[in-house]
């Protein structure tokens, strides 16, 4: 199986989970992880599973990856595993505005494609981090039950 993660970090927390993430996956097969600019739109029908990740800012995804979501071709996902994340804190101003995790998994499924489980969010121990102790392995389980919900 071939997957592709692709996130966007500011502070490197979220780079940090979408990592961990590519640990959870990597035994099933080809897995690559890439920030936005690196990543092809016209590549996604090659892959299998495609994961996009990014830190809540303002309740939504980075600017870098609004842009690449938006570069994305209506129907290029059409009938992929998809799955979304993102990377927050944890307090009620955030709440008010929403998170990222939740609207990248709109556009996803927008574009055709199939969620293989609900938006996740891991925690950010502030602004600039770190990551919450035990975000990163929950991270990596996260990503073994995304493989078993494909079968």
């Amino acid at each position: 199986m071939k997957t592709l993660i692709v996130y966007d970090s500011v502070y490197g927390n979220t780079e940090k989970i979408a990592r961990a993430i590519g640990e959870g996956i990597a035994s099933s097969g080809e897995t690559k992880i890439v920030r936005p600019a690196e990543a092809n739109p016209a590549e996604l029908d090659s892959f299998d599973l495609v994961v996009i990740g990014s830190p809540t800012q303002g309740g939504r995804a980075t600017q870098a990856m609004q842009e690449f979501l938006n570069k994305i071709p209506a129907d290029a996902l059409k009938n992929k595993s998809v799955a979304a994340f993102d990377t927050r804190v944890k307090n009620v101003i955030a709440k008010l505005f929403g998170y990222a995790a939740g609207r990248i998994a709109d556009s996803l499924r927008e574009k055709g494609g199939q969620p293989v489980a609900p938006p996740e969010a891991f925690i950010v121990m502030g602004t600039k981090g770190p990551v919450k102790e035990g975000e990163a392995e929950r991270a990596t389980t996260w990503a073994k039950g995304l493989l078993a919900s494909r079968k």
